[in-house]
């Protein structure tokens, strides 16, 4: 009876893997449509903003629930999650794919082990030294195709950085709030970068663009989307499933990740060139390598 439900628990873990890797997969397409009308600053903090608003109500009817003594902690998931990682990808994403950055986000699973391994006492042995080494190497080789073939070295590298930030990420979480609710996680870590994305939002000309660009309604949906199934929904399943399981684990959500997102570039007329392709079996390759 036990090792039925156990199968049946892990069975579960694996579906939410693979509906989140849906929804992130569907992010990178998301950001490009939002990017027609709105300056890649402005949808990133479009996305923190509608993010915090959507999550207000929880944080006033949990108020009283939510342990405001861990603010700092809850700062520090916030930026490094949800707060830096959507202006570089929005950033970057101005210059390069999305099916190609969906490819370099790849690495996040690696960066969550080694991290896991350096400071949260994750134990390594060769075939995750291994996992890493390839990972790496795939994520080097993919950087320099795309700079030999379209020049954008620094903007696929800014891909890279988010993957450093969400792998940190993905290990405080497990760390600083294993037992916490996931919801308040997410709420309040969400909630305290509101007030900056909206300082951010209402500085530039964002008002002026959506009174006279012909596409701002349509970006406004894709961001709004953007929010509401990649970051709140989203951020709420992937911090409980950390919970149930681990920071690793959880990060392998980056598997299919980005083949969801080549698929929707191909959709939407990007080229993938076959050598994208070859780095990126080599990042999942040692992606595996790192599950052994």
């Amino acid at each position: 009876m036990k090792t039925e439900l156990k199968s049946n628990a892990e069975w579960t873990h694996w579906a939410v893997l693979v509906f989140l890797s849906i929804i992130w997969g569907t992010s990178f397409i998301l950001i490009k449509k939002s990017l027609i009308a709105f300056s890649d600053f402005q949808v990133a903090s479009l996305r923190i903003a509608i993010s915090a608003i959507a999550f207000l109500p929880v944080i006033l009817w949990q108020f009283k629930k939510i342990n405001w003594k861990n603010w700092k902690k809850f700062l520090i998931v916030g930026l490094t999650g949800s707060g830096i990682p959507p202006f570089l990808f929005s950033a970057a994403q101005t210059k390069i794919s999305s099916s190609l950055a969906g490819a370099l986000n790849g690495l996040t699973t690696i960066f969550t082990l080694i991290f896991a391994i350096l400071f949260f006492n994750q134990k390594w042995d060769k075939s995750k030294a291994l996992g890493v080494v390839l990972g790496l190497l795939g994520a080097g080789f993919i950087i320099l195709f795309n700079n030999k073939l379209e020049g954008n070295f620094f903007y696929a590298s800014l891909i890279v950085v988010a993957t450093i930030l969400y792998g940190f990420n993905g290990n405080m979480i497990k760390w600083f709030f294993d037992d916490e609710n996931p919801l308040h996680i997410s709420a309040v870590s969400l909630g305290l970068l509101g007030p900056g994305a909206l300082i951010i939002l209402f500085s530039s000309d964002f008002v002026t663009v959506m009174r006279t660009h012909p596409d701002a309604l349509y970006s406004l949906g894709a961001v709004t989307i953007l929010s509401l199934l990649s970051t709140v929904m989203a951020s709420v399943i992937f911090f409980r499933l950390i919970q149930k399981t681990n920071a690793v684990f959880a990060s392998t959500v980056t598997y299919l990740i980005p083949f969801i997102a080549v698929i929707w570039g191909v959709f939407d007329g990007e080229s993938f060139h076959y050598l994208y392709m070859v780095s990126l079996i080599v990042i999942l390759g040692g992606v595996y390598l790192t599950r052994k």
